[in-house]
């Protein structure tokens, strides 16, 4: 492996990671597999909190990924009752009583829970795709926002909601003083200089990590997002029509959601197609990237090749590193 000097942010300060890369949120990715090998590789590793059943196997979970990692992972809670249903208090306690490094909230309101975490020593990050979402996050106290940009693999987007990572990045630096960090279609060294030169702290990638050695999901999946077919225009947003907008794979099971919002509107002939169960089945056991909606961002047209996590952390930091470098020669001093 190649030497690369540490990207020093409040995020990497804060947190005591290497680099200024999050491994984001993914249900049915998210294991401690997952997260163990993104924190080992000097990033921050995320345990998908709902991909457990109950709070007692996030517990368990979180146990496992200390016998994979003695460094800093985060557990990600996704509050949308729509879809996700569950006692997210009682997983909340969960992070709180293990004292995980860090708590990403996406979706609902962090608002209830800023004060219980950060009385356990749990950063908190909140994914917010709005401005008003993350005025609202700042104001409960959060430590970082996380502006999510459209083109990402976020769930749960008001239907209007088609602001790109470039303006909502730029808005949240210029207005906003708790530190940015940003979710939106990254996958590399190039992402990760501009935003670290536009003055955020941090970068978060989902997909890009789906296609790594080390996910927890069939080669087949692995091998679509990577593939020159799989290119920026393979996704495409599924429930807009019941303001829940969320970002998948393009593919036969996303066509027939998108059909049925046409003609039936009815959620209960959806949600078969939609079940979180028939995807797991698919990440699991079929491995055919065609039998089930899966979550997805536009960064697949920058996915190329299936690294393993180590490569991939140090590949993206060492190109940011390049080009910061580079940068500072724009600028000239007239002495």
């Amino acid at each position: 492996s190649i030497a690369v000097m540490p990207l020093v942010t409040k995020f990497t300060e804060k947190v005591g990671v290497k680099y200024p890369i999050i491994q984001g949120g993914m249900n049915q990715v998210g294991f401690a597999e997952m997260a163990a090998a993104v924190s080992n590789a000097g990033a921050l590793g995320i345990i998908t909190g709902l991909t457990q059943p109950t709070p007692e196997d996030l517990r368990k979970e979180i146990r496992r990924c200390r016998t994979m990692t003695d460094k800093p992972f985060g557990v990600n809670v996704t509050i949308l009752p729509m879809l996700l249903p569950a006692d997210y208090d009682a997983y909340i306690e969960v992070v709180c009583s293990e004292k995980v490094a860090v708590c990403e909230i996406s979706g609902g309101s962090p608002k209830k829970y800023v004060k219980q975490l950060h009385d356990a020593g749990v950063v908190i990050v909140h994914k917010s795709a709005t401005m008003m979402h993350a005025i609202k996050a700042q104001e409960a106290g959060v430590d970082f926002v996380e502006i999510a940009g459209f083109e990402s693999s976020v769930a749960g987007r008001k239907g209007d909601d088609d602001i790109g990572t470039w303006v909502i990045l730029t808005k949240a630096l210029e207005k906003l003083k708790v530190p940015i960090l940003v979710s939106g279609a990254s996958a590399t060294g190039r992402q990760l200089a501009m935003v670290l030169a536009a003055g955020g702290h941090g970068m978060t990638m989902g997909t890009r990590f789906l296609a790594t050695q080390e996910a927890p999901v069939k080669a087949g999946i692995k091998e679509r997002i990577a593939s020159a077919e799989a290119d920026e225009f393979s996704t495409t947003l599924v429930l807009k029509s019941f303001e829940n907008a969320t970002r998948v794979f393009k593919n036969k099971v996303a066509n027939q959601i998108l059909e049925l919002e046409k003609t039936s509107g009815d959620f209960s002939e959806i949600y078969p197609l939609a079940a979180g169960e028939r995807t797991k089945t698919m990440f699991h056991q079929s491995g055919d990237p065609d039998d089930a909606m899966w979550s997805c961002g536009q960064s697949v047209g920058l996915i190329e090749d299936v690294p393993t996590c180590m490569e991939l952390v140090q590949r993206i930091a060492l190109q940011a590193e390049e080009l910061l470098v580079q940068a500072r020669g724009c600028v000239v001093s007239k002495l």
